[in-house]
């Protein structure tokens, strides 16, 4: 039986984490004579980084999740071995809760000599890289009887999941993957170094291809090379955390919860939400939960950390995080979408690059929270995360992150404030910019400090699952992708010489690409009648490559969605890059019903009406 359960309202599939009896469970003791860690495990009570670590994936491996697996159930007693079946009904990294309705079953499973337990981790049941069939050993945690005769019996997996999963998948992953990668990484190189001696009787093609594997090969090996900044549980330094919201109904109230449920000493956080001007239920809903942490969070001060702003007209995302930045309090100020949820760790680990003076900004890692709805979030899954662990990871190890993300990213309030101006009034070409705000305040950060990316830091954003909404939002990143980039270009030149050059060359490439694909798959085989082998061989092994990277760091059953998502981008997404170049001014977001939106959409109906009625008056 399928242990995915889907949302009500949009049928998105989420992982479904089951709910703490505490609003607040991961806040801190606001005495402070008690951490985190010596509620949940005195045996982490050092202030070290390596403790921390511990605790941090003690309390993961502690986590719950609502599922529906069949379970087969061994019981071995001296000579005799019974075998029934039952439903998993939640599970950790640590155990299981069976829901056994036959007494008999419980009664001889009270008193036997061994347990063991197959089931099957369905995708997406459990964070991603645990989909496996497991057989492992267990022992009786308790047991508890319910009034309709229902057994629930609790057991402990004598081996952690995650260490079954390394011991059972985890040695042949690595391997094949690192065969894999080896061989790919290869064969780039020995087909690059051909363009080489080919490059007399075509220069500028061969130099293209030379270009782009060089970027493409630097940006995983540096991104390999990446280490994340260790937390040093004395630096925790304020933080206001600033969540903008448009028409989100759906998802703000989990939003919300996710960033005043950090592990994160009470004094040093707030939460700030502004609502811009919502024309559906989002302030109620924004309302609601606030109410209910000012009732249920009082002693963790949530009344005095968590405000919000609704504001008298839509301004735009931009308006809401500068009015957000103005009311913050804290030095530090952390922009999170209104559709992405943090992990109850992200803030701790968000904020340690800032104890260089020079770093300005950190970007989080942005997993995708609803892989499993379809093929093409699976694909974007993928994308997501090579996105963040190999392109954001590559720039971090010469700290030139050319976009802090969105979804979540941290900013010295002090930058802000000072670029606040150019920011709201940022035009191009004579056209007012009105997304890409995270690129843009990238660059006013980047122009004179550091910018990092924290690989640790992790929350989870709601993709599109329709084609529709996600073209209109690719659209939407590629214009403000090619207006941030040339502006970027004018100071990049300044940062570390490497940087410097794989950012050119980053700009080259995508610009080029449709020029280049329409060479080799159309004038080529038409002009001089040669199939294009090499290109396409090209092609599918600059797909490979991402796929492989990502079953070797992340073990995930979607690695091969990689592939597919290369080869659409190929066929479909690099096409709106020539559009993008001759619709910068556009400034409706596709993915969300703006006043742009609203405004084209009007436009759009009024134009239809008077073609309908030329079309009567014609009859």
């Amino acid at each position: 039986m399928k242990a995915i359960v889907k949302n009500k309202t949009s049928q998105e599939v989420l992982l479904q984490v089951k709910d703490d009896r505490r609003l607040l469970a991961n806040v801190p003791d606001k005495s402070n004579t008690r951490t985190n860690r010596d509620r949940r495990g005195g045996r982490y009570v050092k202030k070290d980084a390596g403790n921390v670590n511990d605790f941090v994936k003690n309390q993961q491996a502690g986590i719950r999740y609502k599922v529906n697996y069949r379970v087969e159930v061994t019981c071995i007693k001296k000579k005799e071995k019974r075998v029934f079946h039952c439903y998993g009904i939640d599970i950790s990294m640590t155990g299981i809760l069976l829901r056994i309705d036959n007494k008999a079953d419980v009664e001889y499973m009270k008193h036997t000599d061994k347990i063991r337990l197959k089931f099957e981790i369905t995708p997406g049941s459990m964070p991603e890289g645990m989909e496996m069939k497991v057989r492992i050993p267990a022992k009786i945690a308790r047991i508890q009887k319910e009034p309709e005769g229902v057994y629930f019996c609790g057991l402990a997996f004598e081996q952690g999941l995650s260490a079954y999963s390394d011991l059972k998948k985890g040695r042949y992953t690595l391997m094949i993957s690192s065969l894999l990668l080896f061989f790919i990484i290869g064969f780039i190189t020995l087909m690059r170094a051909e363009s080489v001696i080919y490059f007399k009787f075509n220069k500028w093609l061969y130099l293209y291809s030379i270009i782009a594997a060089t970027f493409l090969l630097s940006k995983y090996l540096f991104g390999f090379l990446y280490r994340e900044v260790p937390v040093d549980m004395d630096y925790s330094p304020g933080v206001s955390i600033l969540i903008p919201c448009f028409n989100e109904e759906e998802w703000i109230q989990k939003t919300i919860l996710s960033c005043v449920n950090q592990d994160y000493s009470i004094d040093k956080l707030e939460v700030i939400i502004i609502d811009d001007c919502s024309s559906d239920k989002s302030v109620e809903k924004i309302e609601e939960i606030v109410a209910r942490l000012h009732k249920e969070g009082k002693q963790f001060s949530a009344e005095d950390r968590v405000k919000v702003i609704v504001q008298k007209k839509n301004a735009g995302k931009r308006e809401a995080l500068a009015r957000g930045v103005e009311e913050a309090k804290h030095a530090l100020v952390v922009f999170v979408d209104s559709d992405s949820f943090l992990n109850p760790f992200a803030i701790r680990h968000l904020v340690q690059p800032f104890k260089d003076p020079k770093m300005g900004g950190v970007a989080g890692r942005t997993d995708v929270a609803n892989t499993y709805t379809n093929s093409l979030t699976k694909m974007q899954a993928v994308r997501y995360y090579i996105a963040f662990r190999i392109m954001k990871a590559s720039e971090a190890y010469f700290d030139t992150v050319t976009c802090l993300s969105g979804p979540l990213a941290c900013y010295r309030k002090e930058i802000v404030l000072k670029n606040r101006r150019a920011w709201l009034n940022q035009s191009f070409l004579g056209q007012k910019a009105t997304f890409g705000d995270d690129r843009a305040m990238t660059n006013f950060v980047l122009r004179n400090y550091r910018t990092g990316y924290q690989d640790s830091a992790v929350c989870s954003t709601v993709v599109p699952s329709q084609y529709k909404v996600f073209l209109k939002q690719q659209m939407r990143w590629k214009r403000s992708w090619l207006r941030e980039s040339l502006l970027a270009g004018k100071f990049m030149w300044k940062k570390e010489p490497f940087a410097a050059l794989t950012f050119y060359m980053g700009l080259i490439v995508p610009v080029a690409a449709p020029i280049v694909v329409l060479y080799n798959l159309i004038y080529v085989p038409l002009f001089h009648r040669v199939f294009p082998t090499a290109f396409l061989v090209g092609i599918f092994l600059m797909a490979a490559l991402m796929s492989v990277a990502q079953l070797l760091l992340r073990k995930s059953s979607t690695w091969l969605f990689g592939m597919l998502f290369c080869l659409y981008y190929e066929a479909v997404l690099l096409w709106q890059m020539p559009v993008a170049w001759f619709t910068f001014w556009k400034s409706t977001w596709g993915t969300r019903m703006t006043p742009s939106d609203e405004k084209e959409q009007k436009e759009k109906a009024d134009k239809a009406k008077k073609k309908s009625k030329k079309e009567i008056n014609k009859s």
